[in-house]
C-alpha cells in the first residue's frame, strides 16, 4: 500500500481550512481520512482535484464539482470572479456595470451570488438576475443595459455533476487574448485566500423588465399576419427554459405546446437522460413520444440553459430528430427568401450548404472557428449557426445562440409550411433539389483520459489518409490558420464530395469528427436517392476516419 503524498494532505487541509462552503469542506476531509487510511479509489481523486489550477478559457470555466483548484467550487469561483474584476478595472471598466445570470444547476445560485459580490467588492456595478434564467437573457441583458460585461453560471448540456463559468465582455463571448488575460490575472490572486478577497453585498437584483423586453422581443420575430396554427411538444431537458418559452409563445400567439411533463421542471439531477443533450442518443425519447401520442407537426427541445435548440419532425414516414446542420440550412432559407440583410455565417465544422446558399442569393457569407463567440462576432451578422444545434437568429439583440428566440422562428416555419399544405420534410426536401445534397454526421469519442485525444490528433497529423471512401483527400492543419482564421486546433481533410474536421471539444472530454458528403445538383433531382447513395459512401468515410485516427 502506498501512502498519500504528506505535501499533498497538508495542502488538503489547508484548503478545507480556508474553503467557505461547509459541504466540500467536509468532502475534502472526508477524502483526505479515506486516502490516509488506504483507499486507493480516494487517493487517486484526492490527487487529481489538486492536479492543477481549473484552466480559464474562451469557454470559461467547466468541470466537475468537487473541492480543490481543479474542481469548480465557491475558492475557484471567487477567485475567477476577482480575477474578472481586476480585468474590467484594468481595461478601462472601473464601475462599470455587470449583469450576473444562472442556471438551475447544483451551486449555481451560490456561485452567482459570490460572483456579483466579489465584483461589487471590486467597485464594479453588479446586478444578479432573481433567479434562473435561460443563458441568452444576459447577453441581452447586457446589450438592453450598456453594460461592461456579464457573467453566466452554466455547465449548458453538460453531466449533473459539472458546472460552469461563462464570460461576456458587452455581449460577445470572450475570445483571445482576453481569456489569457483574465487567466493571468484569477492566477495572480490564487495564492491569496478567498476571504481576504474585496467583497461587497452592495448588489443589485435586475427587475421585470430583463424578462418582459426579452419576451416583447422575441414574440416581435414573428410578422402579423403570418400563419400560426400548428400542434406542437416541447421539453425543457430538466433545464430553466419552459418558463420564459411559454410566455413568449403566447405572446407571439402561437398555441400552448404539449410539455413532457417528466422534464419541464427545473432538476439539477437530470433523472430522465444520461447525457441532459438533445443530441445525445435516447435524450428526447420522452418528447418524440408525446409528438406520435399527439400526432403533432413538430417536437421542440432546449437544452437546460435554453441556448440549444433541437426539433423532430416526421421525416420518411418516421419520427428524427433533424440535425444541426438540416435545421440550420432551414432557418437560414427562411432569412434569405425574407431579404434578411447581413452576412450569413456558420463554422468550420458545419454544413458548406449556407455558403452556397448565400451566394445564390447574393449574400455575403463567412466561415468562422467553431463557438459562436466567433460567430457572434461577424459584423452585420444577419444569421448565424452552428451545427451543435446553436443558432442565431436575432443578432441585434442577442449575438450568440439562443434556443429561444430560434424555437419562436421555428414555430413560424411549421406553421407556414401548415398553411401551405407542407412539412419539414417538403422543406427540406426543396433545399436538396436546389442547392445539391450536403449529407453530414458527426462521430465523438468520449475519453477518460485527454493523452488520448492528444494522440490521435498526433497519428492524424503525422498519417494523414491520403483517401476517404476511395476519393482522394489533401490535409490541411488549421492550427496553421486557415483562410485568415485564427490557428486552431483541427485538421481539415477535404476532396471532391468528401470533407472531414477533427477536433478536440472545447467543453467536453470528446474527440470531435464533422463529416460531409455532397451531391450535385444534377444528382440531388431525387432527394431519397440521393441520401441513400450519401448514406453509402459515408458509412465508409466513418470507417476510414476511425482507422487514421486509431480509435
Amino acid at each position: 500500500m502506498t501512502s498519500p503524498d504528506p505535501a499533498l494532505l497538508t495542502e488538503a487541509l489547508a484548503w478545507a481550512d480556508a474553503d467557505p462552503d461547509p459541504a466540500t469542506a467536509a468532502a475534502l476531509r472526508d477524502l483526505v481520512a479515506r486516502a490516509r487510511s488506504g483507499d486507493a479509489a480516494a487517493a487517486a481523486e484526492l490527487a487529481d482535484c489538486f492536479a492543477g489550477r481549473l484552466a480559464f478559457g474562451t469557454a470559461g470555466l467547466r468541470a466537475a464539482l468537487g473541492p480543490g483548484p481543479n474542481r469548480m467550487n465557491r475558492v475557484v469561483v471567487q477567485r475567477a470572479a476577482a480575477g474578472l474584476a481586476r480585468w474590467l478595472v484594468g481595461h478601462g471598466h472601473a464601475g462599470a456595470g455587470v449583469l450576473v445570470g444562472y442556471d438551475a444547476r447544483h451551486n449555481s445560485a451560490v456561485f452567482a451570488a459570490d460572483t456579483a459580490e466579489i465584483l461589487a467588492g471590486h467597485g464594479l456595478k453588479a446586478t444578479l438576475t432573481p433567479t434562473h434564467l435561460p443563458t441568452p437573457l444576459v447577453p441581452f441583458g447586457v446589450g438592453r443595459y450598456g453594460l461592461a460585461a456579464g457573467v453566466v453560471v452554466t455547465a449548458s448540456h453538460n453531466p449533473s455533476a459539472d458546472n460552469g463559468y461563462k464570460v461576456y465582455v458587452g455581449q460577445s463571448q470572450i475570445v483571445p487574448p482576453t481569456d489569457a488575460e483574465i487567466a493571468a490575472e484569477i492566477a495572480a490572486v490564487s495564492e491569496l485566500p478567498v476571504a481576504d478577497l474585496p467583497r461587497s453585498t452592495d448588489v443589485a437584483t435586475v427587475g421585470p423588465d430583463l424578462v418582459n423586453a426579452y419576451v416583447a422581443r422575441a414574440a416581435a420575430l414573428v410578422p402579423d399576419g403570418a400563419p400560426r396554427e400548428l400542434r406542437w411538444v416541447y421539453t425543457a431537458m430538466h433545464g430553466v427554459g419552459r418558463a420564459i418559452v411559454e410566455r413568449v409563445v403566447a405572446a407571439a400567439g402561437f398555441p400552448a405546446p404539449a410539455v413532457v411533463a417528466e422534464q419541464a421542471d427545473p432538476d439539477p439531477d437530470f433523472p430522465t437522460v444520461a447525457f441532459p443533450n438533445p443530441e445525445e442518443p435516447g435524450a428526447i425519447d420522452l418528447a418524440l413520444a408525446l409528438a406520435r401520442a399527439t400526432d403533432a407537426d413538430v417536437a421542440v427541445a432546449n437544452d437546460p440553459d435554453a441556448d440549444r435548440c433541437a426539433i423532430a419532425a416526421p421525416i420518411g414516414g418516421a419520427w428524427r430528430m433533424l440535425t444541426g446542420d438540416e435545421l440550420g440550412t432551414l432557418l437560414a432559407a427562411d432569412a434569405l427568401s425574407e431579404g434578411r440583410p447581413g452576412v450569413y455565417a456558420c463554422s468550420v465544422v458545419s454544413s458548406t450548404m449556407l455558403a452556397t446558399m448565400a451566394a445564390a442569393h447574393g449574400r455575403p457569407f463567412e466561415t468562422t472557428l467553431t463557438g459562436f463567440k466567433w460567430i457572434g462576432r461577424v459584423p452585420g451578422l444577419a444569421f448565424g449557426y452552428e451545427e451543435a444545434i446553436g443558432y442565431c437568429t436575432d443578432p441585434a439583440s442577442v449575438p450568440d445562440k439562443d434556443g429561444i428566440t430560434a424555437l419562436v422562428r421555428v414555430l413560424a416555419l411549421v406553421a407556414r409550411l401548415r398553411a401551405e399544405g407542407r412539412t419539414v420534410a417538403d422543406a427540406l426536401d426543396d433545399l436538396v433539389r436546389t442547392y445539391g445534397l450536403h449529407h453530414t454526421a458527426q462521430m465523438s469519442f468520449r475519453v477518460g483520459d485527454l493523452t488520448i485525444i492528444a494522440d490521435a490528433m498526433r497519428r492524424l497529423r503525422a498519417r494523414p489518409p491520403a483517401t476517404l471512401a476511395g476519393v482522394p483527400v489533401t490535409a490541411e492543419d488549421l492550427a496553421d490558420g486557415w483562410r485568415g482564421l485564427p490557428p486552431t486546433d483541427a485538421v481539415l481533410l477535404a476532396g471532391g464530395p468528401v470533407r472531414v474536421v477533427v477536433r478536440p471539444s472545447g467543453t467536453e472530454p470528446k474527440l470531435k469528427c464533422y463529416l460531409q458528403v455532397t451531391r450535385s445538383v444534377a444528382e440531388s433531382a431525387d432527394p431519397d436517392a440521393a441520401r441513400a447513395a450519401a448514406s453509402g459512401i459515408m458509412a465508409r468515410v466513418q470507417a476510414d476516419v476511425r482507422a487514421a485516427l486509431g480509435l
